[in-house]
């Protein structure tokens, strides 16, 4: 059997749309034989997660998606293999929660300077048990009709640079990086193209975060056309790190990003599941 690999998507128990239970059916159903659960800064997903692919007969990778900061910078790191329970890891992920609850009060602060009431009590309630992110406001701004589509919601009010943006520190991508690796896992760049670098600047970003131990960036994600992948393999390949492939999947009202709906892995690229367990 052809194995399917999707070592990128979110469940909510961070700011994905599905239950870890339906994630998994859905990833079984589109044919997927190996799939990474990262949800944003924790684990709490993994466990239900674990259970409903043990019942499938399918692969499931322990993961997660670590904020980091870099050159002022924040990225996302992914960990795939690790261990859920390992103490440092765990620890930083409840602070990485407070901190989460921290900004979106903030945030919520902002909006009612905007006149726009109630963000910070509906995104908890979305949020329930789970990491409350940028995605819970956009979707609140949505369902009250103050922008027409999510993207808008960052457009006006939540990017960079926007009324209700919060600037955060999150941890340095050394130590994210140190979390992911003492856990027994391996350190992923996810979605490099998505930080609009300039090429010296992805070159000096690969050089770091290799030199602090990472072992992968993803190469082929759900948003990348041919010509981003045939780029993202040149600089794997030129800096020695294995390529991953996910989809980021969130929710299946976008559809153009789907579970398993990937382009295969260059041939020139080392696959990162080589190197998990």
């Amino acid at each position: 059997m052809t194995e399917r690999y999707d070592l990128h998507c979110h469940s909510n128990a961070s700011d994905g749309a599905l239950s870890p239970t339906d994630l998994v059916q859905r990833a079984h159903l589109n044919g997927v034989t190996a799939l990474a659960l990262t949800d944003h800064d924790t684990t709490m997903g993994l466990n239900e997660a674990r259970s409903c692919a043990a019942e499938l007969n399918m692969r499931l990778i322990d993961g997660i998606e670590l904020s980091a900061s870099w050159q002022n910078k924040c990225l996302h790191i992914v960990g795939l293999g690790i261990d859920p329970n390992y103490e440092p890891l765990a620890n930083a992920t409840q602070q990485l929660q407070a901190t989460r609850l921290e900004r979106a009060q903030k945030i919520a602060e902002k909006l009612e300077k905007k006149r726009i009431m109630g963000a910070f009590e509906a995104v908890q309630k979305a949020a329930g048990q789970g990491m409350i992110t940028r995605s819970h406001f956009a979707n609140f701004l949505l369902s009250q009709f103050h922008v027409s589509t999510q993207q808008e919601a960052f457009d006006r009010y939540l990017g960079k640079g926007k009324p209700a943006y919060v600037a955060t520190t999150w941890a340095d991508m050394e130590i994210a990086v140190k979390w992911i690796t003492e856990a027994g896992g391996v350190a992923v760049l996810a979605h490099p193209l998505r930080y609009d670098l300039t090429a010296n600047w992805m070159k000096r970003l690969l050089a770091a975060f290799k030199d602090a131990g990472g072992q992968g960036m993803e190469v082929v994600t759900g948003r990348n056309n041919p010509d981003e992948i045939k780029l993202l393999a040149t600089y794997a390949a030129r800096f020695q790190l294995t390529g991953s492939t996910g989809s980021d999947f969130h929710s299946p009202v976008t559809p153009w990003v789907e579970l398993g709906r990937l382009a295969p892995l260059p041939d020139n690229v080392q696959p990162v599941w080589e190197l998990l367990n």
